[in-house]
């Protein structure tokens, strides 16, 4: 249902976007815990990513990820971050960006800046990615650093950042059919 709902709402970008690959797409990322590395991921998102490389600050991407979709490999832990001083998932079902700026930093190298919202909360992120074309597809791959605390993730006790980390390293891997243009 939020899948659909998330692409309703992307509906809005041209067109001209390509299709995403969603089998081999990934948006994952790595807090840490007592300074051990925990790695999760997203299994449900929808991505409208409009990109030319030869024109970058013509591009567009709109993501929206399915936060009730969180996999950590620890059945206590999914139930946890979805409660209220975590996600809260009953008033925040979802997590969008929304580009506002795409430009060229190196060759096959971009950032994408934008307005990130998470449990109502939006502030301006800078991510960083590669464009790849392998075979018929294009490969978009990044990685930036959320301050969850910004976000209000883990409030309460979970804000004692000794115990979990602030940063988190948000990482995406966002595969089109068809080659960039």
């Amino acid at each position: 249902m939020h899948r659909i709902l998330a692409l309703l709402a992307l509906a809005a970008l041209p067109a001209a976007a390509q299709t995403v690959d969603y089998a081999k797409s990934e948006i994952s990322f790595v807090s840490k815990q007592m300074n051990v590395p925990v790695e999760g991921r997203f299994d449900s998102f929808a991505a409208q990513i409009r990109f030319d490389p030869k024109k970058p600050s013509e591009g567009q991407a709109q993501i929206e990820v399915d936060l009730a979709s969180v996999s950590t490999g620890s059945a206590d832990a999914d139930t946890e971050v979805k409660k209220k001083a975590w996600f809260n998932l009953a008033a925040f079902p979802t997590a969008k960006f929304v580009s506002t700026e795409v430009r060229s930093v190196g060759p096959g190298r971009f950032e994408a800046q934008g307005k990130l919202t998470i449990k109502g909360v939006t502030r301006d992120v800078v991510a960083p990615f590669t464009v790849k074309t392998a075979g018929a597809s294009t490969v978009f791959e990044g990685v930036f650093p959320l301050m969850r605390l910004q976000f209000n993730v883990g409030e309460g006790a979970w804000s004692d950042t000794e115990t979990v980390a602030d940063e988190v390293q948000v990482r995406f891997r966002i595969v089109q059919s068809g080659k960039a243009k």
